[in-house]
């Protein structure tokens, strides 16, 4: 079983090719079903946030494998109104070590662009409950991911990594200090009222925000946000005019189109006697058109405009970086000492079979063909055959067995495979049964 990881992230792609791959959870329910039913895909699960798409899929058969992906990705951007060829040169495809080295430094917030943020483990999470929830994992996946997790469990016990991070909201936040100076006596319109909206409000009164109004198609959520930090909640539908009494917009809904246009932002400016007004973008897919931008005395960020913010602490946090990626490694040895063993063994023992097949097919032909032998000349008749058979076979075996702990093994293990022909029915594999059991024990 080979682990195929195709995607793309903050660091490979800007926000405008993200956010058009950017999936909501139902989304996201009926693509991984549409990706498990494709010929060769064993299971799959799908990591979508604002800064990264992957496909995580377990295939049988490496090669057939990655080309059952890619027609699937091809296909399913083809159906979304996007080219291939638009967006495959920010897409990255490792090999099955690799990706499995992959997620476990995304679980450990090594692959964040604020290194050690704990978001990501709860998103590593939810897409993992999500397809499981589906029925679309499989053994290998549910290790994978259920090990995934403990690293990144382990990593924030073990270091201090989160304890120097900064989130995106507490970056947007201080990226509104820098434009601004000092906070306070001006007034700051939140749209949204998730997760991420709550901790820009937190981040906001902290740094002496004087005034908070918050926007969100759910009034009720609004309200409940806006009592919290002693604001004022406002309708949706008056977007418009609740940016004439803002100085400072952060947007961070999960909406699939833009909330804020040209043409309202531009209407409220004219209202606002020349007053400037920062906006800071931080959802993906975008929540304010990009046009915004060209507006006289609007200044509009995104959250790739975050980058600089985020690199304020980064010295602290990459001393405990160094100490996460030593426990990646150790994690992702034991993974693939697990994984390759999976190919090993029953690659050995159909080796056996098929070799003890041949030798006693060949031993009663042989005796057919010699007629009566004494009982002496039949052992060692035998005798020879099974020495040639065990020393033809002593080093293939070696070397198989040394190859479960290395990167390669898997690889190795199937070249072996397909050098001998041997057929390795699926029961021979304990994907469903003994490897499900496992990753629920992890």
């Amino acid at each position: 079983m080979f682990i195929v990881l195709v995607g793309l992230n903050h660091r490979t792609a800007p926000v405008e090719v993200r956010e058009r791959l950017a999936l909501s959870e139902s989304a996201q329910q009926q693509t991984i079903h549409d990706l498990r039913n494709t010929p060769g895909i064993e299971g799959c699960i799908i990591l979508s946030t604002c800064n990264r798409f992957e496909i995580y899929c377990a295939v049988r058969e490496l090669e057939p494998g990655i080309k059952a992906v890619n027609q699937f990705l091809a296909n399913w951007l083809t159906s979304a109104g996007i080219s291939l060829e638009e967006v495959k040169k920010h897409f990255y495809c490792p090999t099955c070590h690799e990706a499995v080295g992959h997620l476990f430094r995304v679980a450990a917030g090594l692959d964040s662009m604020v290194i050690g943020e704990s978001q990501i483990l709860g998103q590593v999470r939810e897409a993992y409950e999500l397809a499981l929830a589906q029925g679309v994992t499989n053994g290998v996946l549910n290790t994978l991911f259920q090990q995934a997790i403990s690293v990144g469990k382990r990593v924030r016990t073990e270091t201090a990594i989160d304890r120097h991070a900064v989130s995106i909201s507490y970056a947007a936040v201080e990226l509104a200090r820098q434009i601004l100076g000092q906070l306070e006596r001006h007034t700051v319109l939140v749209i949204g009222a998730g997760e991420t909206a709550e901790l820009t409000a937190r981040h906001l009164v902290a740094n002496g925000i004087s005034s908070v109004l918050v926007s969100n198609r759910s009034y009720d959520r609004a309200v409940e946000l806006a009592r919290q930090f002693k604001g004022s909640a406002k309708r949706f539908e008056h977007l418009e005019e609740t940016l004439v009494d803002a100085d400072i917009v952060i947007s961070c809904t999960a909406a699939c189109h833009y909330v804020l246009h040209a043409e309202a932002v531009q209407r409220a400016m004219q209202v606002r006697s020349e007053r400037p007004l920062l906006i800071i973008d931080i959802a993906v897919p975008r929540d304010v058109e990009p046009t915004v931008n060209d507006l006289d005395g609007v200044h509009l960020f995104d959250i790739d405009d975050l980058q600089n913010v985020v690199d304020a602490n980064f010295q602290e946090r990459q001393l405990e970086a160094i100490k996460a990626e030593r426990i990646v490694q150790d994690e992702l040895m034991e993974f693939n000492n697990w994984l390759n063993t999976l190919f090993v063994v029953p690659t050995i023992v159909a080796l056996k079979e098929k070799a003890e097949k041949i030798k006693k097919a060949e031993l009663t032909r042989a005796f057919n063909r010699l007629g009566t032998v004494s009982a002496r000349e039949e052992k060692v008749i035998k005798s020879m055959a099974n020495s040639i058979v065990n020393q033809l076979l002593h080093d293939p075996i070696i070397q198989l067995k040394a190859s479960a702990s290395s990167s390669q093994g898997h690889q190795i293990t199937e070249i072996v495979q397909n050098l001998f022909s041997l057929d390795l029915e699926r029961e021979d594999f304990p994907y469903q049964g003994e490897a499900a059991v496992t990753a629920e024990s992890k």
